[in-house]
């Protein structure tokens, strides 16, 4: 009897053991993680167009001036 309980124990254990491995016999398949590219600001002039516009306003002036004479 001593026998037949040692084998019915070893029996469930395995058959429990069994079950706790069972699935899918892949490995893990494991989902590239997100990489967010985000595109740099484009450059910015060193000069402030603000004073391009003055600039130009100034020199039409001025060339204005001197036809007038």
């Amino acid at each position: 009897m001593r026998i037949s309980t040692t084998l019915a124990a070893a029996a469930a254990i395995s058959v429990v053991g069994v079950a706790a491995q069972a699935g899918n016999p892949e490995p893990a398949m494991m989902d590239k993680p997100i990489v967010i590219v985000e595109d740099p600001e484009p450059a910015g002039s060193s000069i402030n167009s603000t004073y391009i516009i003055v600039g130009v306003l100034a020199a039409l002036l001025i060339a204005a001036a001197a036809n007038a004479d």
